[in-house]
Order: structure tokens, then C-alpha cells, then sequence
């Protein structure tokens, strides 16, 4: 049976994600703006960037936003900017791609060179067991969190 300092131990964890997740949101509302973005576009600039070029449709998906109108001026919004450019199916030419434009991708990167950098001297001091750790759990957290907000979004 678990002890009181195991419990006190995941419940400092729960709040310490719930303080990272804080931060990361306050980050990510700070690069868009130095961007001259919302968040939202500017998650799609994410998105693209780790899944590389996708549908309208599939934007919209993961971005939790309509198809048709909503994700329209998204894409019409990031490609005035010069962050996305639509280009045609070569599987199907009634269909549209949106992929990130790299030029403009590395000027949005510019904007979370801090957070690599502190990243970057924070796994500095971690051994192998410590860094194969952490990506297993985030592994498993991202693999949960498509299903976690998929449920949220199902509240009333």
C-alpha cells in the first residue's frame, strides 16, 4: 500500500504539470504575438511543422476547429503572412495540402530559442536512464492526450 509520501510526491507532480502547462500556454500566447499571430494559427504553424503538410480537414481536426469557414481563414490568415502555402493533391487534385513555408518557419523558430536553450542545459545534466525516462512518460502522455481532449471536448 502506498505511503503519505508517495501520495504527497504525485500530488507535487500533478501541480507541477498543471504549473508547466500554464507556462507553456503563456509561451506559446508570447511567440504567437511576436509572430503577429494567434494561437491558434500559430499551432497550426506547429502542427504542420511535427506532422509535415496536411489537409484542410485534418487541420481542422487537431486544431478542434470547424471545416469549411473557420479553418479557411486560419489558412488564409497564415498564408497572407507567408506561413503556409496550399498546393494540390498528387493523389487527388480536388483536394488541397497545407504545408509550411520553411523560410518562414525558421523566423517563427527564432521566437522559442530561449525554451530550446533552456532545454537544451537542462538535459545537459541528465544521464541516459534519466533522459529514457522522461521520453518514455512523455511518450506515454502524448499517446493519451488526442483521447483526453477529444473527452474534454465532449463535456458539457
Amino acid at each position: 500500500m502506498p505511503g503519505p509520501e508517495r501520495a504527497e510526491m504525485v500530488e507535487e507532480l500533478r501541480s507541477a504539470l498543471q504549473r508547466s502547462t500554464m507556462f507553456t500556454v503563456l509561451l506559446h500566447h508570447a511567440t504567437a504575438a511576436k509572430a503577429g499571430l494567434n494561437v491558434t494559427d500559430a499551432q497550426c504553424i506547429n502542427a504542420l511543422s511535427l506532422d509535415g503538410p496536411q489537409t484542410p480537414g485534418r487541420l481542422a481536426q487537431l486544431m478542434g476547429i470547424t471545416t469549411g469557414g473557420a479553418i479557411t481563414a486560419v489558412i488564409d490568415r497564415l498564408e497572407k503572412a507567408g506561413y503556409v502555402r496550399r498546393s494540390p493533391d498528387p493523389d487527388d487534385r480536388r483536394r488541397v495540402i497545407i504545408e509550411v513555408v520553411p523560410e518562414a518557419l525558421a523566423r517563427f523558430g527564432a521566437y522559442f530559442e530561449p525554451i530550446g536553450h533552456s532545454f537544451a542545459e537542462i538535459v545537459g545534466g541528465y544521464d541516459d536512464e534519466r533522459l529514457g525516462f522522461l521520453l518514455d512518460w512523455l511518450r506515454d502522455n502524448n499517446a493519451r492526450m488526442p483521447g483526453v481532449i477529444e473527452e474534454v471536448r465532449r463535456l458539457p
